[in-house]
């Protein structure tokens, strides 16, 4: 294959790549954007092994390592349950980090191979993107190990604070540029080894140091970050092999990871900057304000089913309780049944609802859920105050008015789903335990609020049954 092919090829991959980024930022177009991004994908690879015709050997290895590599992937992805995404793709994240520790390594020991120059005398821009995308790869590597590790409850979701860890993080990041800069002057092969596995061990260290003192409530701004971070990891991957295709395709999850994190700090009232450098999510969660005399109104499924078809409206509001419980089959069935009884149902998502970005979404739509029915925040935060009910499940720390007005709360100013304006609150819920912010609900004791309490799905049924 001619090298003018392969550009084009590549450039036929990238615009592909963009049309799903397209695609999939609406549900209705969503599937055909993964259909782009699997043809980009399968265009790139099958171009790159072409234009490298490998060996025989090489071909075996290739083989089966993506035997072995999607035989792995695909019987996860068949197993895991929609509950356990979040921490899948932090997992996933975790080997695109690894991923670019390892060719950094295989270009700096074999550097005649990737056509950067010879042991000991490697191409000095070479060296530069080497170091980059090594220290990205191994801070993405360990940071979402830890992300992983919170999300699947293997480690505590609370901050875990070190005493100044501010300081200390900005020694490491300093240590980690001397390194890179001692490394790119280096002209020895043993001097320029021991630095490359210095600077990786150094960036292994800072990325549990920037994710440890994250709390479980910022866990999905810090899944759509380690996807930026993935994204420029490869990249650096595709420099160091001299791959367009490659180049493009991080650059484009670099990018776009990096506006959602923009979105979704919003979306908390959070510090983009801050996001980056890791200095969030470390406040000490504690009681939200003034609850009063804490007595809660509980009722049943009856109530619910009693109160729902006599309203003019409904807005259900999705959350993390829902997931856990795969409840979405049977919420989808009572918003049909109070459709036929001329009730107008709605959807409301908050942009961090779940543990990672689109959470909700796509459990809504798994449960063929009408796009039309689903809205954004800024789109129905509005309508709560004429709405009749408000059918809270599973949605904790999105809808804690203490956000809104107790400035000593730790997640004051973050915009919650104003779903105390209704007339009524219905709030599916286990307990009365703490949100993943660790910090208790006002929204429980206020007198239009209703608790009922047990499993989001059986409750959802009773409710059903009742009609």
């Amino acid at each position: 294959m001619t090298a003018n092919l392969a550009a084009i090829l590549y450039l036929v991959a990238g615009v592909l790549f963009i049309l799903a980024l397209r695609g999939l930022s609406h549900p209705e177009t969503s599937r055909q954007g993964n259909y782009f991004g699997m043809i980009g994908m399968a265009i790139a690879a099958v171009t790159t092994l072409w234009a490298g015709l490998p060996d025989i050997t090489g071909w075996v290895l290739i083989v089966l390592g993506v035997a072995i590599g999607g035989g792995i992937g695909a019987v996860v992805a068949r197993r895991i349950p929609m509950t356990a995404m979040p921490q899948l793709v932090a997992a996933f994240h975790s080997l695109v980090g690894l991923a670019a520790v390892f060719v950094a390594a295989g270009a700096l020991y074999a550097p005649e191979a990737f056509g950067i120059g010879h042991p000991g005398h490697i191409h000095g821009m070479s060296l530069v993107e080497m170091a980059i995308g090594v220290a990205v790869g191994a801070l993405t590597f360990t940071g979402s190990v830890i992300a992983f590790a919170k999300l699947d409850g293997r480690m505590s979701g609370k901050p875990i604070m070190l005493p100044g860890r501010h300081v200390i993080n900005i020694a490491v990041f300093v240590a980690l540029i001397v390194l890179i800069v001692l490394f790119v002057q280096s002209d020895s092969v043993i001097g320029q080894r021991a630095l490359f596995w210095a600077i990786t061990l150094v960036a292994l260290t800072l990325g549990g140091l920037i994710i440890i003192p994250i709390g479980g409530a910022d866990m999905p701004v810090v899944v759509s970050m380690l996807n930026s971070y993935s994204g420029w990891a490869a990249a650096g991957i595709g420099f160091t092999l001299g791959n367009t295709a490659l180049i493009i395709t991080g650059a484009l999850v670099g990018s776009s990871g990096a506006i959602l994190s923009y979105i979704m700090c919003k979306g908390m009232n959070r510090s983009f900057i801050s996001v980056i450098l890791g200095g969030f999510g470390g406040e000490s969660a504690g009681p939200a304000g003034d609850l009063g005399d804490r007595t809660v109104k509980q009722g049943s499924a009856e109530d619910a089913a009693f109160i729902m078809k006599n309203a003019t409206s409904v807005i259900i509001v999705p959350g993390y309780g829902m997931a856990v419980a795969q409840a979405q089959h049977a919420l989808r069935e009572m918003a049909d049944d109070l459709k036929r009884e001329g009730v107008s149902v709605k959807y409301a998502i908050h942009p961090v609802a779940g543990r990672m970005p689109g959470h909700m979404n796509v459990l809504l739509a798994e449960a063929q859920v009408p796009y039309e029915d689903v809205f954004e925040l800024e789109d129905i935060n509005s309508e709560f105050a004429q709405t009749d009910v408000a059918f809270v499940i599973g949605a904790n720390d999105v809808t804690n008015p203490a956000a809104r007005d107790d400035p000593s709360s730790p997640i004051y100013g973050m915009p919650i789903l104003e779903v105390d304006r209704a007339k009524t609150v219905l709030f599916v819920k286990r307990s009365l335990g703490s949100g993943y912010a660790g910090i208790d609900n006002t929204l429980f004791y206020k007198d239009n609020t209703m608790m009922l309490f047990g499993d989001a799905k059986k409750m959802v049924e009773e409710i059903v049954k009742a009609f």
